[in-house]
């Protein structure tokens, strides 16, 4: 049995509860922890759990209660402190996205994991979809040959009210905007189907909707890789319709998520067939169509990976390693964006961009956060369209 925590009881914290009492006779939640406490406790009602409520991590770690899992699901702000003191405990740690604020804060969570010799998996549930799982499956099949561009629509959309929330909105509490808190998912995904990072960055940032918020509301940026192949990722909170997919234009074909597959066959003139390359299109329509689905998607699927990796003492497949690549991209966008310039990776120690400090000295303040709320209704979101 093992037995798991959460620290953080907002939102995204339901989707770690389901998950975990999927699974109620390999894992038990003994503890919830929030700055709010009566948010836990409503949690614990509304769960009907037999667990321990703590308004302070430290207290909870402190507490004597057996942890071996802390699933840290706090603002990006405090994911570094959390992780790092549950380590220094001698607890493993599933981290919410993202990992954290800034490559040197991932650094010292990295090494907190070495040093104690405990598991640190990052959330990206989204590897956990069919959709993209197979998409996966079928590009490192080789059939649709190599990837030449990348599209990356994170599109999202949120309403000016979101960003009243005391912490979003703000470059010091939140870290960003859509770049790092929405298509961080998307950019967990293209580094996975890429099994790559790009050499160089260049971005554009914008706030065109949320006078409430310091942070971008949008953003655009191209990537290239060392092949001369490229990658567009759009990080949105903008779009309606909230219509998300990922569009690998590859040598042959054209592969999606949500599925589809196109492919053209040439004319002696360069022009494609009408027709395209039938052929193809179906070698791919069946290698996709035959690929077992998962047993478990998103968070619950992420945790069966973590749960899987504890008991036989392996590794999750998202590790720590994984989730600063993440941050790294996002860096490298984000200071591409300040600084209206191409950024190299990687980003070294000494860039100025590694520290969340640096960050938030080269931050565009697009507006200034003068009044916030301490907390929302409990109501429905959403985590994406993904078929």
């Amino acid at each position: 049995m093992i037995y798991t925590a959460i620290v953080g009881t907002g939102n995204i914290s339901h989707a770690h509860v389901e998950g975990l009492l999927a699974f109620p006779e390999r894992c038990k939640i003994v503890a919830l922890c929030d700055i709010y406490p009566e948010k836990a406790q409503a949690m614990k009602e509304k769960y009907h759990l037999d667990c321990e409520v703590f308004d302070d991590h430290q207290k909870m770690l402190d507490s004597g209660i057996q942890i071996d899992l802390v699933h840290v699901c706090t603002p990006p702000y405090v994911h570094c402190e959390i992780a790092v003191n549950s380590m220094n405990a001698g607890c493993n740690v599933l981290v919410e996205k993202p990992m954290a604020t800034c490559l040197a804060e991932c650094d010292k969570m990295l090494e907190a994991e070495k040093r104690n010799g405990v598991t640190m998996g990052c959330i990206a549930q989204n590897r956990f979809r069919n959709s993209i799982y197979k998409l996966k499956k079928t590009a490192d099949s080789g059939l649709a040959g190599k990837i030449c561009l990348a599209q990356i629509d994170s599109a999202w959309w949120r309403g000016h009210c979101y960003y009243d929330l005391w912490w979003r909105g703000t470059w010091e509490k939140e870290g960003g905007g859509p770049t790092l808190n929405h298509a961080v998912h998307h950019i967990d995904m293209l580094n996975w189907l890429e099994g790559r990072l790009p050499n160089t960055v260049m971005a554009m940032l914008t706030n065109v909707m949320h006078d409430n918020a310091e942070v971008e509301d949008l953003s655009l940026a191209c990537l290239r890789y060392d092949d001369g192949s490229l990658a567009q990722v759009t990080s949105s909170v903008v779009h309606h319709g909230e219509e998300q997919g990922v569009v690998l234009q590859c040598a042959d074909a054209r592969i999606s998520a949500p599925w589809s597959v196109k492919a053209e066959i040439t004319q002696q003139n360069g022009f494609p067939k009408p027709e395209g390359n039938g052929e193809l299109i179906k070698r791919l329509e069946d290698f996709y169509q035959g690929i077992p689905d998962l047993p478990y998607e998103g968070h619950t699927g992420e945790i069966d990976n973590v749960l899987t990796a504890l008991e036989a003492g392996g590794r999750p497949m998202i590790t720590g390693i994984d989730g600063r690549r993440t941050v790294e991209v996002i860096t490298a966008i984000y200071m591409s964006g300040f600084g209206q310039r191409a950024v190299k990776l990687p980003i070294r120690e000494t860039d100025e961009g590694y520290t969340f400090d640096g960050v938030l000295k080269n931050a565009i303040h697009f507006y200034e956060k003068t009044s916030s709320v301490e907390n929302f209704a409990d109501e429905r979101i959403t985590l994406g369209n993904y078929q």
